[in-house]
């Protein structure tokens, strides 16, 4: 790495003159140098590589970027760049979205784009109300319970659903970037195409992650031809970090998306073409429907809102798990003095750890898409519940066995607990703009590389692999089943908090079932123990979902290994990928921070 480099890295940000333009740099140096990432072994619920380098190189020097009048977060340099012209240009934080996605569809496909679904949470300053967006993918009509099973009743072993046209679901990221451009945008459609047309059409560098995963990846992406043709290289290799790399399909895609809106993608020749891809699938094929996709809508949820110190921490309501569990894990940790123990002490870690399993046993449970299955939403965080489920916490070991509680509920219903595999393929992206909206937007094809089907120039999402395969547990129905129509559970977790009703700041994360961990965590290390938004991303990652302690590998939370033993915990040192980004709005303006496990800059002004 060079001096200047260097320089960069340790101050953290970049000034460029005459633009006021400020850029974290927590991976960008290893970008620029052309040093490959670290790729850190990943077992088969976590597809997506660790940057566990760049998380030791960022260390305590890496300051958060402060600005003025507006900021953008994301995972890539290219998308954030596209995302800050916009916002520069006058346009609204719904037009820099819009932008920001169009990149990261090519230039991290393996996490999201045009062929997946995303959920959205938007304040909108004008108003001063928040508002959700579901655009979450749907389970074709002929689709039954039964569509990942075999001919005996039992599941399909995970990579085998995967991979062909069984596993896509109608994607929903299309109409939702049409629906916010309606409701909030004040650029014109076309002009936010532009910079994802040009580096489609003139090509760009390979990155060492995308070249990484490409590689790891090969086998499977190789199983059908369009994929193979676009991520190898002429000589059948995986192509390798710094290669250009053109898209002239997506461009062509992206041109007539902008000429003529969202209709030729549901129900035009862009459908007909995904349709084809996935019902004619070599060896898997799926049930995908001219008429699913034509009958694909948008749907605005109530927001899940919970009270934590004074804070009213919002995020996305069912079919999102998110919102619910990172709720259930804070309201269950509001009781006890997080502030006074500190982000040192192994007792903090018991709570945390211990909170998010009952939320993950509830989760399993109860929650799904609300609009096949009755939930028990309001009883699930409500304070006397939380109360009572909190209350074994207090007793200062670690808890023996965790189920399911009994919230109140309007409802009779029996329901057994889910098994489903939740995969950490997914971006999460906030803007904040010039008159104050926001938009926390999360957005994924679900496994890395989604179904590994190209059709115009992106991947299709293996979203409907979020169900459980099974349908039923011992005669008792499954809330999270396939059914046609329904949306699969998420955890994907956009949040935005607010104090004395103004918003004071934004976050989200990729990492499968594992954001809820990885979001509350942030939280936590902001509200309880007042690091800066760069600092509380940093922080080693340490999750409990359901008993067994996962400890960032590489990182000082392996020194909580023998502690959190000696309490009785399992533990597994292990890669774990987030992608946090986050933007802080204060008296004093905007702070933004950017994950440096994996490729994100911050940029505001």
């Amino acid at each position: 790495m060079s001096g200047k480099l260097r320089e960069l890295l340790l101050a953290g940000r970049a000034q460029f003159t005459g633009r006021s333009i400020a850029i974290a740099l927590p991976v960008l140096a290893t970008l620029l140098s052309g040093g490959s990432f670290a790729q850190e072994a990943a077992d088969a619920v976590s597809p997506e590589a660790a940057t566990g380098s760049a998380i030791m190189l960022a260390g305590p020097t890496v300051q958060p970027v402060s600005a003025k009048n507006w900021m953008v977060a994301a995972a890539n340099p290219h998308a954030a760049r596209a995302g800050a012209d916009i916002l520069e240009a006058g346009g609204s934080a719904a037009d820099a979205a819009i932008a920001v996605q169009l990149v990261l569809g090519l230039v991290e496909p393996q996490s999201s784009g045009l062929g997946g679904g995303a959920f959205l949470l938007y304040w909108d300053a004008t108003t001063d109300s928040l508002i959700t967006l579901d655009g979450r993918e749907t389970t074709p009509a002929a689709a039954t319970p039964k569509l990942f099973q075999n001919d005996s009743g039992e599941p399909l072993k995970f990579f085998d659903a995967v991979v062909g046209g069984r596993s896509v679901g109608v994607p929903g990221t299309p109409l939702l970037l049409s629906h916010m451009h309606r409701r909030w945008g004040r650029s014109a459609w076309s002009s936010l195409f532009e910079r994802a047309i040009g580096l489609a059409q003139d090509g760009f560098a390979v990155s060492p992650r995308l070249a990484g995963l490409i590689a790891r990846d090969k086998d499977r992406l190789a199983r059908h031809p369009a994929t193979q043709a676009y991520f190898f290289g002429t000589d059948g290799e995986p192509l390798s970090e710094g290669v250009t790399l053109r898209n002239p399909a997506y461009a062509a895609t992206l041109r007539t998306l902008a000429a003529e809106g969202t209709v030729p993608f549901y129900a035009g020749p862009i459908a007909a073409t995904i349709v084809n891809t996935v019902t004619n699938a070599p060896g898997n094929p799926g049930l995908l429907s001219l008429a699913d996709l034509a009958n694909y809508r948008i749907h605005e949820r109530p927001a899940v809102c919970v009270e934590y110190r004074a804070h009213n921490v919002c995020g996305m309501g069912p079919p999102s798990s998110g919102g619910l569990t990172v709720g259930q894990t804070l309201g269950l940790l509001a009781p006890f003095d997080l502030a006074g123990l500190g982000p040192d002490s192994p007792d903090a870690w018991r709570l945390i750890g211990d909170a998010s399993r009952l939320a993950f046993a509830d989760r399993g449970r109860y929650m799904a898409d609300s609009d096949f299955v009755p939930m028990p939403t309001a009883g699930l965080v409500s304070r006397r519940y939380l109360d009572e489920r909190a209350a074994p916490l207090g007793e200062g070991k670690r808890l023996e066995t965790v189920a399911p509680g009994t919230p109140e509920w309007d409802h009779a219903l029996n329901l057994a607990d889910d098994e489903a595999i939740e995969l950490p393929s997914t971006s999460h992206f906030v803007i904040v703009d010039g008159a104050g909206n926001i938009a926390s937007m999360t957005t994924t094809i679900e496994n890395g590389f989604g179904s590994r089907l190209m059709a115009a120039g992106f991947l299709l999402n293996n979203e409907l692999t979020d169900f459980s395969f099974r349908s039923h547990r011992d005669g008792v129905p499954i809330a999270n089943r396939v059914e046609p129509g329904k949306r699969p559970r998420s955890s994907m977790a956009p949040t935005i908090v607010f104090r004395d009703g103004a918003p004071v700041l934004a976050v989200g994360s990729p990492g499968g079932s594992r954001i809820i961990g990885y979001v509350a965590k942030t939280l936590v290390a902001i509200i309880d123990w007042n690091m800066n938004i760069q600092d509380a991303i940093n922080l080693p990652h340490l999750v409990n979902r359901f008993g067994t302690y996962d400890l960032e590998k590489g990182t000082a939370a392996e020194n909580f290994g023998p502690p959190l033993e000696a309490l009785g915990y399992k533990i597994n040192a292990r890669a774990l990928t987030s992608g946090l980004h986050a933007i802080s709005i204060g008296p004093d303006g905007l702070l933004g921070g950017a994950d440096p496990r994996r490729e994100g800059v911050a940029i505001g002004r």
